[in-house]
C-alpha cells in the first residue's frame, strides 16, 4: 500500500543543547523530509515546556519555511483557545502571502501545557468552550467572509490555508466531520480512542468546501536505524529523557535520576500511564519500520502518517527520517 508520510517536529531541545540550535536542527530536519519526498512537516504549540522550542510556532514555521523550497509547514497544531482567531488569521495569512502554497494550519483545543500555565495564557478557563465557534471565525477571515462584522483579516492569502482539527477525542472528530475538515489524531502520545474516533469522523463526514471526502492523519512515533540494536538504544535513551522531563514538572521537581530507576519507574503503576503514551512507536531497521508503518495505517484507517521522530541526536533523527522515507518508497515501487 502508499501511505503519505509527514513529519511532526517538536522543535526538542536535547539535554545540553540551546534553542537555537533546535531551530538550527528543525531546518536540517525539514530538508531532510523536503529531499525525502515527505508531505508535510507540522510544529506543535506548546508552553513552559523547557525541552520543546516551538511555542511560537508560527515564527518557526516562517524560519523552516525562508530555508525550505517546497515541503509543506503548518502548525500541528495551534492551539486556538489561547488566541484570538483574528490574530491566527492575520498570522497564517501572512505566511501563506510570504510563501504561497505552503502553509497548513492544525487545530487544537488543548492548551499545550500545564493548568498554571494555561491560566497564565488564557485567562479564561472557560475559552476552550467556545472552540467551534472560533474555527468558524478564523475559516471565515481567511476566506475572506468575515463573521465579524466591519473585520477583515489583513493580509488575506490569495490561496487557500487549508485548515485541520487535532484531538485525541471524540468531540474532535465529531466536530472534523460536522464541519468537514481533515482530522489528526494525536495516536503519538494520546492513543487510547483512536479506532473509536477515527471510526466515528468516517462514519459521520460531511462533505464541505474544502473536502470531499474524509480524510485520516494519525500520529506515530519512529526511531528507524540501520539495525535494530541501534534502534532501540535511540528509543531508550528519548523515553528515559521523557520521563525525567515529566518527573521535573511534577510536585517534586526535578532530580538526579539513574537509568535503572528511570526504568523502573516506567515500569510502575505510576510511570505506567507515561509509558502507554509511546504505545504507537516503530522500533527498528527499516524493514521493521516499514511493516510496523504498514500494519498500524490499515489497522487505523489512516490515509497519511505524521511520523515523530524523537532520536536525542539531530544526526540519528534525520537518519530516521530518510531510513523511513526510503523504506515505504520501495514498499510502493
Amino acid at each position: 500500500m502508499t501511505i503519505a508520510l509527514s513529519i511532526l517536529d517538536l522543535a526538542p531541545i536535547a539535554p545540553g543543547r540551546s534553542a537555537r540550535e533546535s531551530f538550527a536542527s528543525s531546518v536540517e530536519l525539514a530538508r531532510a523530509a523536503e529531499r525525502g519526498g515527505y508531505r508535510r512537516v507540522w510544529y506543535a504549540e506548546h508552553h513552559n515546556m523547557p525541552t520543546i522550542a516551538s511555542s511560537a510556532t508560527s515564527l518557526v514555521i516562517g524560519h523552516v519555511a525562508e530555508h525550505t523550497d517546497t515541503i509543506r509547514l503548518g502548525a500541528g497544531g495551534i492551539m486556538l483557545p489561547n488566541h484570538s482567531p483574528l490574530v491566527i488569521a492575520e498570522q497564517f495569512g501572512t505566511l501563506e502571502t510570504l510563501f504561497p502554497g505552503r502553509i497548513d494550519l492544525g487545530l487544537g483545543r488543548a492548551p499545550g501545557t500545564d493548568r498554571t500555565t494555561m491560566l497564565a495564557i488564557r485567562r479564561d478557563p472557560a475559552s476552550s468552550d467556545s472552540f467551534p465557534q472560533d474555527v468558524l471565525e478564523l475559516q471565515g477571515y481567511l476566506r475572506g467572509a468575515s463573521r465579524v462584522q466591519g473585520v477583515q483579516s489583513v493580509p488575506r492569502p490569495e490561496g487557500e490555508v487549508p485548515l485541520y482539527l487535532l484531538g485525541s477525542s471524540l468531540f474532535g472528530a465529531q466536530l472534523a466531520a460536522r464541519l468537514g475538515l481533515p482530522y489528526a489524531f494525536a495516536s503519538h502520545f494520546a492513543p487510547a480512542h483512536l479506532h473509536e474516533a477515527v471510526a466515528a469522523y468516517r462514519e459521520q463526514f460531511t462533505p464541505s468546501e474544502q473536502l470531499a471526502e474524509p480524510y485520516v492523519i494519525a500520529g506515530v512515533n519512529v526511531f528507524a536505524a540501520e539495525d535494530r540494536d541501534a534502534a532501540e538504544s535511540q528509543r531508550r535513551i528519548a523515553y528515559r529523557n521523557r520521563a525525567r522531563a515529566f518527573i521535573a514538572r511534577g510536585p517534586g521537581g526535578g532530580g538526579d535520576f539513574t537509568d535503572d530507576e528511570i526504568d523502573a519507574f516506567l515500569a510502575s503503576p505510576n510511570g505506567g500511564q507515561l509509558a502507554a503514551m509511546t504505545e504507537y512507536t516503530a522500533v527498528g531497521d527499516p524493514g521493521d519500520v516499514r511493516a510496523f508503518l504498514e500494519e498500524f495505517a490499515a489497522s487505523a484507517g489512516a490515509d497519511e502518517l505524521i511520523t515523530a521522530h524523537h532520536a536525542e541526536r539531530t544526526a540519528d533523527r534525520i537518519r530516521s527520517v530518510e531510513l523511513t522515507a526510503e523504506a515505504l518508497s520501495a514498499a510502493s515501487s
